[in-house]
């Protein structure tokens, strides 16, 4: 596998007058097309996966996608590219007339042997057959493109697209562009059955759509079960069987509007589809479209042996008979008694179609290879293809002399003689593939060595199964948008992306690797810059927390390696600060810490980092503070609902002044204020530093303490999201199957949700509160993939403040990490990936909020701006409307 993605993925040139882009292999489509939207223009073919799908893996795919019905395959896009040949000569392919051609067959290497060899190819009958045998269907990937060759000026480009790399190694290409759209308006069609929607497919394309696509019950019931996708299923009404997701495209939204009144009557008059819902917002539009193309890894991410694997998911047949072949092919899947899920490009006569199947089965195997042929059957017969976008592989490959015939298959066989005569170029696909039950990536004979494990991962049929959820769909190796994977959105390196590390853990445990693999120096690198974010946990399609594997995985390294002393003294952060902070030590560290010889020898001794600047230890602690503060001057909470505020150790012991704020707040608004004991914790520390049996311990002692508030309806409230969310999240896992521990994770909300919900059920009067200007909102990781930031946005406006949650990913902080002297660099490069920019371009006057402590210490860092926490915003908006005098009195110490 060659990856360009972390070193040519620069894009070369864009020519808005010729719509054209020279592009280097590793640049993705998302960035491209955000490139070449300045203009006003796109790259038509749109693979669901544009965030991670490169350009170089385009051309080799011969990729299209949703709106293939408008743009075809990348083959009718690409203009010529700049290659390696499997000798090492570069060349540059594209449009060859005659002349040229003479010249190229003068070429006394490869490269003139292969420009030879495909004129003899061409004159030796090969014409007539290609002419004759190549299937007629547009949308075919089968074999290679020698129709190619059939042109006044053929492109050997073009003979690249759908080749896989088995020809000839691209180094740049150039491609056409197209106009983006005005506008475009989703209708929704809704139906009780697959059936019902596939032979609506004709009558949709009579009112002329840019795509339709097909999502099927299978796929919206498991939609509906994954966290952070369920709600966003607003655009169903009740739960269909399947639905047609069809756009249309204008220059103005009247016209669109027009396209969406002209289904909804024809699905009338034709008594198609129950429901049309309309979406018309682009943010609502992009939801829709974001769902549909996920819909694979959400599939892929089911529970169990049993996968929704892709053996004949790429079949295509002409529009007017894809109804027949579903039909047909369901009936033989479901005599198999087997289940199969169903969606993609209906307007293309495309469905993916995914059979579960336990390939650990020998017996099941055996039925993966009936169905398989089933396919290739009635797709001859209904004069379709097997591979229509996604090549050929070793899932497909095998199919291609049926396919092509034998005559056509064995010119496909003599152009890979010509490119690549030694089979040095990715042997075994398109032509010359093996079976397709053979290297199976968990076949009859995968096993997995036993893994006790502290953390509970019952749920995901243990820690294995927890691994094998990643499908390497890739969707962790996205660039610029959303939070997972931060280390590999730094790097860009696979083993730092969730799928490598996932790779990486099951090859060991399936016995692929040395003996001491899983424990080993080389598995430490891997999962070493996971900074255990959490966004895999709900931004993977698959949901594969790597956050717990890793926790699950650094206490077994520990096990068999030793804890060293760096790590035991940030796992135990906590119980230090408790000692010095608020004290007349607290003073002289913080003096220590200032001093850069020292921080020099700490470096030297300890690995951690001399750059930075440890976090001041507080004069005087939260606690300290509020069991000798009096109540505000019209703050009687005496009276009102009691509030639990559990003080993490970030701020308690470090920055006080958010949780002197949030206290201000809740008595502000009639609340009565509680703490629990001092020696409770989130175990937070402990917990990303793999020292599970003692975070086990802690966890066990602050259910012990919260147990009763939880029993009694009082909320636990908490400001640091990383803290408040392990009490919701880790503890679960800590302590399964414990009633208590789950009563406390109920009784959990961040300050901003409680606040918002409270507002939300009308207990809570903000009316009156005077919060103004402009907020840039950076949520917490943690945050952002439990929970989202929309209750703090929701907090921070109702409060008068105009906030902006920034799309930034992760901060890189996370929590000791970024002090570790080896990882500051990497830190940093997070930090400055989406982070930083975006908090420099914002105005002086514009405030910027963080609940996160790491992601405040961040942006401090690598910004010089400070950020505040939502709470002490929140406390300024009340404040503002109090007396001077009130004000004065309340105001908490800074």
């Amino acid at each position: 596998m060659v990856d360009f993605t972390n070193h040519l993925n620069r894009i070369r040139e864009i020519d808005p007058e010729a719509r054209t882009a020279r592009v280097e292999p590793g640049v993705t489509l998302a960035e491209l097309n955000r490139a070449a939207a300045e203009h006003g223009l796109m790259v038509g073919p749109d693979p669901a996966s544009a965030n991670r799908a490169t350009l170089g893996g385009m051309l080799a795919n011969n990729s299209t996608g949703t709106h293939s019905i408008a743009y075809g395959n990348f083959i009718h896009h690409v203009r010529e590219a700049e290659v390696l040949l499997a000798d090492g000569t570069a060349t540059t392919v594209g449009p060859t007339d005659p002349a040229t051609w003479q010249d190229k067959m003068r070429d006394d290497g490869l490269e003139g042997a292969i420009y030879r060899g495909l004129k003899a190819l061409l004159a030796d009958g090969g014409r007539e057959t290609i002419r004759e045998d190549t299937p007629s269907h547009w949308r075919r990937n089968n074999g290679y493109r020698l129709e190619a060759l059939l042109d006044e000026a053929p492109n050997l480009a073009k003979l690249l697209c759908g080749s896989e790399g088995t020809l000839a190694v691209t180094t740049e290409l150039t491609c056409d562009l197209v106009e983006k759209p005005a506008t475009t308006g989703l209708g929704v069609v809704h139906f009780e059955s697959r059936d019902d929607a596939l032979r609506a497919v004709t009558t949709v394309l009579d009112t002329d759509p840019s795509a339709v696509e097909l999502f099927d019950g299978v796929a919206i019931e498991r939609t509906l079960q994954t966290p952070g996708y369920a709600e966003r299923l607003t655009f169903l009404e009740g739960t269909p069987g399947s639905v047609l997701i069809t756009e249309y495209a204008g220059d103005t939204d009247a016209e669109v509007d027009a396209a969406l009144d002209a289904l909804e009557q024809t699905m009338a008059e034709a008594s198609r589809g129950y429901a049309t819902v309309r979406v018309t917002e682009p943010d609502a539009i992009k939801n829709v479209w974001s769902i549909r193309k996920e819909g694979l890894g959400l599939l892929m991410g089911v529970e169990g042996d049993y996968k929704p694997w892709a053996f004949i998911e790429d079949a295509s047949v002409p529009v007017e008979n894809l109804a027949d072949y579903i039909d047909e092919l369901s009936t033989f899947v479901d005599a198999t008694d087997t289940r199969a899920a169903y969606y993609a490009h209906a307007s293309a006569g495309c469905l993916h179609v995914r059979p579960f199947v336990n390939t650990k089965d020998e017996t099941e195997v055996e039925k993966m290879t009936d169905i398989a042929k089933e396919s290739l059957d009635l797709v001859t017969k209904y004069g379709g293809v097997v591979s229509s976008e996604h090549g050929d592989g070793i899932a497909r490959g095998w199919a291609n002399p049926h396919i092509l015939g034998e005559d056509l298959y064995e010119l496909c066989r003599e152009t890979k003689a010509l490119f690549d005569p030694e089979g040095i170029l990715n042997p075994g696909k398109v032509v010359d593939a093996p079976p397709m039950d053979e290297n199976l990536r968990m076949g009859p004979t995968y096993e997995t060595a036993p893994f006790r494990t502290e953390l509970d991962f019952s749920e995901d049929g243990g820690f294995t199964g927890a691994i094998e959820k990643c499908n390497g769909n890739g969707a962790c190796r996205k660039l610029r948008a959303g939070t997972m994977c931060p280390s590999f959105m730094a790097t860009r390196e696979e083993p730092d992306s969730t799928r490598g590390r996932a790779n990486a853990l099951r090859s060991a445990l399936a016995g692929d690797l040395s003996e001491d693999a899983m424990t080993g120096d080389d598995m430490h690198e891997v999962m070493d810059l996971c900074v255990q974010c959490k966004a895999c946990k709900t931004e993977c399609p698959s949901n594969v927390d790597m956050a717990k594997i890793k926790t699950e995985w650094l206490h077994h390294y520990w096990d068999d390696n030793g804890v060293p002393l760096r790590t035991r003294l940030f796992a135990r952060q906590p119980d230090a600060a408790r000692w010095i902070s608020g004290t007349p030590l607290a003073s002289l560290v913080n003096w220590a810490s200032g001093q850069s010889a020292l921080r020099q020898v700490g470096e030297a001794l300890l690995g951690v980092s001399a750059e930075r600047p440890l976090p001041p230890f507080a004069r005087e602690t939260f606690r300290q503070w509020f069991q000798n503060q009096q109540p505000p001057v019209g703050g009687d909470g005496a009276r009102g609902p009691r509030v639990v505020l559990f003080p993490d150790a970030f701020n308690a012991y470090h920055t006080p002044a958010p949780l002197r704020a949030a206290t201000r707040v809740l008595q502000a608004t009639g609340h009565r204020v509680e703490l629990p004991p001092a020696a409770v914790g989130s175990a937070r520390t402990l917990l990303s530093k793999g020292l599970v049996p003692q975070a086990k311990r802690r966890a066990r002692r602050t259910v012990d303490a919260l147990h009763a508030y939880a029993e009694a309806g009082v909320p636990v409230v908490g400001l640091e999201p990383s803290s408040i969310l392990t009490l919701r999240d880790e503890f679960l896992d800590l302590l399964p199957n414990d009633a208590r521990a789950e009563a406390v994770a109920d009784a959990a909300y961040t300050f901003a949700e409680y606040l918002a919900e409270r507002a939300e059920d009308g207990a809570l009067d903000t009316a009156s509160w005077r919060g103004s200007g402009d907020v840039l909102l950076h949520g917490h990781c943690h945050q952002k993939a439990l929970i989202g930031t929309a209750a703090t946005e929701q907090a921070l406006s109702r409060a008068g403040y105009d906030v902006t949650a920034v799309d930034a990913g992760c901060c890189g902080m996370a929590g000791a990490f970024g002090y570790e002297a080896e990882h500051v660099g990497v830190s940093k490069q997070m930090a400055e990936l989406r982070l930083a920019p975006a908090v420099r371009q914002t105005d002086a006057d514009t405030q910027v909020a963080a609940p996160g402590f790491s992601c405040r210490s961040q942006i401090k860092d690598v910004t010089s701006r400070t950020a505040q926490h939502p709470a002490g915003l929140l406390w300024n908006a009340i404040e503002h409307d109090r007396s001077p005098e009130a004000a004065r009195s309340s105001r908490p110490a800074r």
